[in-house]
């Protein structure tokens, strides 16, 4: 009887049918007779079947109260629960009272408990927990070891990561990849390739990683050319490599390299989970390619769109100027039930001014707080500022800034001064560009536009003034840059700028363009 419940307990997959067995066990008289071992495996089964953030902490809590005398399993057991649920605090009051009460620690003891400070970054008793590694012989033990890496790194302290980790002989995949992650997290992603390629054996993680810091710091090249080098290494690339390779061929628009990895996806019958299906979306929006981003967002079951999705899917359509549209999957958003962000309702914003929908705007933007309980942003603010401007709502616009509850930015006033420029309004130009002036004393585009405004009034005295002041305060002008892809090759072309290798060839093609043309007109 007693070995069949057991057994049962230890093969239990949910947590009903556990309280089932648990109930059965005092019924039985097999909790009086053999508390501890009972309570243990009803504790340790528990542990199996958590459901984060579902699960509640009071039944394993009252078991543990339970148990005569607990082991140092049980301590482990439950200060790695209360680990695996995030608190920190909890996990490691229990530490302190098995020191208390001198239980015996053993080589689990330490990772839970580091994991701990790590969730927490007490840095200070992290330290603390080191010494004792040591001192009670256990930072030869590949697991505590492993976990005090991955401690320094998450708390930014990659002195005491990389002097750990070079100090030590046992050093497996899961030890590099630690340290690469620390580093990729401080943005120090030079020093996490030169941890990346001393490695011995690398792993779908090590790739993933290290091609997701050279996409979160705009090194996009990097972050392709090293996904592409994870197939001639054999290595099959995991959803985070996947992603990642996405994001960077979204920030440099590289398109045929994007639709190469979807390729993949679809080879392999890789399931679209709601990241990887964010990342197509974007991709796809941002290379241009809006028509395939909708398919793709449409083909898709609602239960794998996140916010993030459909904040993806409305800011491609804002982008693309499709402000009807935009508004048509903002309220299919709010069908599928899922709150919309800041970010939402940026996109639809964005997505009225394109086309100019000023009564659609000015209702969600009203509402953002008091129906949705979402707070206005000063990107919202410049975003409605630059809508009113261009359909000359000039007044509107001053009234909005006045009642905004902080003060203006850049955004705000330039979109105020768009709006001057398109109809005339020299006055209220001249205190937006003062604003402007004040915030971003080196901001070069404040001074050119303000010159138009006043040769477009025929006012030349003042343009020739503007024109002296800019030169006189050394401001300068940011050059435009677009992009385009060639061949599998981004090519980068600059405003006034004559650096690109083919440059001889490229004007003589549009001059040989002009000059066809002129013979048309002709």
């Amino acid at each position: 009887m007693k070995h069949q419940v057991f057994h049962l307990i230890t093969h239990c997959k949910t947590l009903q049918k556990l309280q089932k067995l648990h109930a059965q066990t005092i019924t039985t008289g097999l909790i009086s007779n053999y508390p501890s071992l009972t309570l243990t495996k009803i504790l340790h089964t528990f542990t199996l079947l958590l459901n984060p953030p579902l699960t509640s902490l009071n039944y394993a809590l009252c078991v543990f109260n339970q148990i005569p005398n607990p082991s140092t399993f049980s301590y482990n057991t439950i200060i790695r629960l209360y680990t695996l649920l995030s608190s920190p605090v909890s996990a490691l009051h229990f530490f302190a009272k098995m020191r208390q009460l001198a239980v015996p620690l053993d080589a689990h003891t330490f990772p839970f408990v580091i994991k701990a400070c790590t969730h927490s970054h007490d840095l200070l008793l992290g330290r603390t927990l080191h010494s004792q590694v040591v001192k009670f012989g256990f930072r030869d033990d590949i697991f505590v070891f492993n976990t005090l890496i991955t401690f320094y790194s998450n708390c930014n302290v990659l002195i005491d990561a990389q002097k750990l980790f070079e100090e030590s002989s046992k050093r497996d995949v899961v030890s590099y990849n630690a340290l690469i992650n620390g580093f990729v997290k401080a943005g120090d992603i030079n020093g996490g390739r030169k941890v990346f390629d001393k490695m011995p054996v690398k792993d779908d993680v090590s790739w993933g990683t290290l091609i997701t810091g050279y996409a979160q710091t705009n090194k996009c090249d990097e972050a392709i050319e090293l996904f592409n080098s994870m197939s001639v290494f054999g290595v099959k690339p995991d959803n985070v490599a996947l992603v990642s390779a996405l994001s960077a061929c979204s920030q440099c628009g590289a398109l045929e390299q994007g639709k190469a990895i979807h390729d993949y996806i679809k080879r392999h019958r890789i399931v679209l989970n709601a990241f990887l299906l964010t990342a197509l979306v974007d991709m796809y929006a941002k290379c241009g390619c809006i028509n395939i981003a909708r398919e793709i967002f449409d083909s898709s079951l609602d239960n794998c769109k996140n916010l993030f999705t459909w904040n993806a899917m409305l800011v491609g359509l804002s982008m693309h100027g499709l402000g009807e549209l935009t508004l048509e999957y903002f309220s299919k958003m709010k069908e599928a039930r899922v709150q919309p962000d800041g970010v939402s309702f940026l996109g639809v914003l964005v997505g009225c001014s394109h086309v100019g929908l000023v009564d659609k705007a000015r209702h969600i933007f009203n509402e953002m707080e008091s129906v949705y309980s979402v707070q206005r942003q000063l990107k919202h603010y410049g975003c409605m500022a630059d809508l009113l401007g261009r359909a000359g709502l000039i007044q509107e616009v001053m009234e909005m800034i006045e009642r905004m509850p902080m003060k203006g930015d850049v955004f705000v006033w330039g979109g105020l001064l768009g709006g001057c420029r398109i109809h005339g309004n020299v006055e209220i130009a001249e205190l937006a560009a003062q604003h402007i002036m004040e915030l971003d004393p080196e901001d070069g585009g404040v001074y050119q536009v303000m010159a138009n405004i006043y040769a477009n009034g025929r006012r030349w005295e003042d343009v020739s003034r503007m024109r002296k002041l800019m030169n006189c305060r050394k401001v300068s002008m940011n050059a435009g840059c677009s992009l385009i892809q060639v061949d599998g090759i981004t090519h980068e072309f600059v405003a006034g700028s004559r650096s690109h290798p083919q440059n001889d060839d490229i004007y003589l093609i549009l001059d040989g363009i002009m000059l066809q043309e002129f013979e048309e007109l002709s």
